[in-house]
């Protein structure tokens, strides 16, 4: 297996779902694109997210007639996120592509990829400058990428793009479920990968129709706060409770603090209005959070992570310490007996 892998140069993940039209045209691209620029031996793994139409039947025709082809179909429809784990699972490549199959991604652009790779970057992101969607489309996913950019903090314009590439080192490192698939950038920049982007072709589609509406940006708002607090403050949720907690706690004694004063001041009645329960909750609610907060440090502070996936690479010339001997507390052998 080691063998083939350091053989196998690229590997290409591509989820599928009712893109019965586009499968065989997009492999021969990607092998026509592969064989012209001499870039070695690869593999194109189809996942199957659940099609209801021709798409399996058409990945199967493939897998019969090029050695190259992997199909991988799974029970039911799951999402993107898991068919994109599901795929990264089997890829042996060096380098591991993903795209979406509904050929608006060109797969001319992957020796740019490459090259962008080769700078010593981990993982590369499309970035479909001149985007040939409608602008219903378009429109809310610039408000989105601008927001989960600045959120997560990598500077990139388009995070959703589909069309990226890894180091395979990178994959193990990340853990993709739920919409999560649109946050890679994010991920593996939390774990100390080096991101970059490159403009990419990007063609109207021509088959099928798209399976994302506007459900999918709710969904990636929720998600955005998902990545957050698992990537920023992770390690730190004190940063994150505490912050949110004393925010409570200064608005509900700023409200209460003014309500006070027009008692003091004006004699006017405040047992009855709003605005002093709207106090009294920002104040419980910022003391809970506080409260949240340092509870999440303890636990970190007793359930530390092992740093080692972490270390890049080590170097150093001085030998190793030797292991520590402890005292032992019980005898080595039997003990001794008594009067001996």
């Amino acid at each position: 297996m080691d063998s083939e892998r350091d053989a196998l140069q690229l590997s290409f993940v591509i989820p599928v779902l009712n893109e019965e039209a586009t499968v065989r045209p997009l492999y021969e691209k990607i092998a026509e694109t592969i064989k012209q620029g001499e870039l070695g031996k690869f593999e194109v793994i189809f996942v199957d997210d659940g099609s209801t139409d021709g798409s399996w039947q058409a990945t199967r025709e493939l897998t019969q007639t090029h050695q190259e082809v992997i199909g991988l179909r799974l029970r039911r429809n799951f999402g993107k996120a898991v068919a994109l784990s599901t795929g990264f699972e089997h890829a042996r490549g060096k380098v591991v592509f993903t795209l979406d199959a509904d050929l608006q991604d060109d797969p001319e652009e992957i020796p740019h990829f490459l090259e962008k790779l080769k700078e010593g970057y981990d993982v590369v992101s499309g970035w479909k400058k001149d985007r040939k969607d409608p602008a219903e489309k378009r429109l809310p996913s610039l408000l989105f990428n601008a927001v989960a950019c600045r959120a997560g903090g990598v500077k990139l314009h388009d995070m959703n793009c589909g069309f990226k590439a890894y180091r395979h080192e990178v994959l193990p490192h990340l853990n993709l479920y739920g919409e999560l698939h649109r946050f890679v950038p994010v991920l593996a920049h939390a774990e100390g990968f080096r991101v970059a982007e490159i403009a990419v072709k990007h063609h109207p589609r021509e088959h099928g129709k798209s399976k994302y509406g506007w459900k999918r940006y709710i969904k990636g708002m929720l998600d955005l706060l998902t990545v957050t607090a698992t990537t920023r403050f992770l390690d730190r949720p004190g940063h994150l409770f505490g912050g949110l907690g004393f925010g409570a706690l200064g608005s509900g004694f700023l409200i209460l603090f003014y309500i006070s004063c027009m008692k003091l001041i004006a004699n006017v009645p405040i047992g009855s209005r709003p605005l002093f329960f709207l106090g009294i909750l920002l104040m419980l609610m910022g003391m809970q959070l506080v409260s949240i907060g340092l509870i999440g440090e303890l636990i970190i502070r007793f359930q530390r992570r092992s740093s080692t996936g972490r270390v890049m690479e080590r170097t150093t010339n001085v030998a190793p310490p030797k292991p520590v001997q402890r005292q032992q507390n019980y005898w080595p052998t039997e003990p001794p007996s008594v009067g001996s």
